[in-house]
């Protein structure tokens, strides 16, 4: 009776079985899974809730891209990180796990192969199967950083291989692609005319630069690229509903892409209206919901003795590289270490000086 796409165990797994018994008995569970930002205690700006305060929610004006207003939001976004990005390279989707079912749309067939990367987040077997094309996994590897290994993405490459996925940076190593790697990247892809598709909605969240550090393919010339991201990770709003693909690669590929996924895009028209006009002041304001700017090492040691009377110290005392870092002895007494961290990890929660 059901489609042959639901080919896996439905039933609760152990682990969710006996999570859902210990609270169904009311034992408290320290979930440190939660990955939902509106459950997470933030405190919004009242800017976003005023965002919506608009007449022209109350229209319907359907564009098969989303609305220019919105698109050029986007742009500007990018423009702001540095990438230079026409509104009419931008397509609306009503998240980014939407963008990837137009994605696939557009460039496989029943049975075709996407690649995915290993380790990633399990979502990709489940897109992929609902557009009847398979996922197969290439791994990175760990040698002092994380890294694709060539070998083993090569073996996976096939004659039915219609794109390479790229989570960058990736969940959950946090790893990004480096400017080397896209490289190779563009060139296998453009020679067996495979499409790449990075998937971007952590690439805000970088904890220090990087020159060999790839942000965004939005601004690729070579071959097909798609960028993908959204405000459910970039502003803190996964309720809102708004993502994005940008269309990228050569203007020729990229003209024959984009003819063909806004026509996919008409047939479902489905982000809605009140989000488009909102979408300037909820990237704008979303920015807060970013994590907290960095101080100096010196500016956190000063707060921790001054207001907390604890003493540790800077990172650059060690010679790290980057910020902010802070160095403690595993020689005080245990009483004076227990506080001492008591006492740190409440001044990294006031967090505000």
């Amino acid at each position: 009776m059901f489609s042959s796409r639901f080919h896996w165990d439905l039933r609760p797994n152990r682990i969710a079985r006996l999570l859902e018994e210990k609270r169904s008995s009311g034992v408290p569970v320290l979930d440190l899974t939660e990955s939902n930002p509106t459950r997470a205690g933030f405190d919004y700006p009242a800017e976003i809730r005023r965002a919506f305060d608009d007449k022209r929610v109350f229209g319907y004006d359907p564009q098969p891209a989303g609305m220019m207003e919105a698109r050029e939001a986007v742009a500007h976004y990018y423009a702001e990180h540095g990438t230079a990005v026409e509104p009419e390279r931008i397509l609306l989707t009503a998240s980014t796990s939407e963008a990837y079912a137009y994605l696939f749309k557009l460039l496989a067939d029943p049975g075709d192969h996407v690649l995915v990367p290993r380790p990633s987040y399990p979502l990709f077997e489940f897109l992929a199967a609902m557009e009847s094309v398979t996922a197969r996994s290439y791994p990175l590897v760990y040698w002092g950083g994380w890294a694709i290994q060539w070998e083993a993405l090569e073996a996976a490459l096939t004659d039915r291989t219609r794109a390479i996925i790229l989570v960058n940076p990736n969940n959950p190593t946090g790893s990004y692609v480096k400017a080397e790697e896209l490289e190779r990247l563009i060139a296998l892809s453009a020679e067996r005319e495979i499409a790449l598709i990075s998937d971007e909605v952590f690439s805000d969240y970088a904890l220090d630069s990087d020159m060999a550090r790839v942000t965004t393919l939005a601004g690729t010339e070579r071959g097909l690229a798609f960028a993908l991201s959204g405000l459910s990770k970039v502003a803190g709003l996964p309720q809102m509903k708004l993502g994005w693909v940008v269309v990228a690669g050569s203007p020729e590929a990229r003209g024959h892409a984009w003819e063909r996924l806004e026509w996919i895009a008409d047939t479902y028209l489905s982000v809605g209206t009140s989000v488009q006009y909102a979408a300037t002041r909820l990237l704008t304001a979303g920015k807060s919901m970013q994590v907290p700017g960095l101080h100096t090492e010196e500016e956190w040691i000063v707060k921790l003795l001054d207001r907390w009377n604890v003493l540790a110290q800077p990172g650059y005392f060690f010679d790290f590289d980057s910020e902010a870092f802070l160095v403690v002895s595993l020689l005080a007494q245990p009483a004076i270490f227990q506080e001492g961290l008591g006492r740190l990890l409440k001044c990294i929660d006031e967090s505000s000086f």
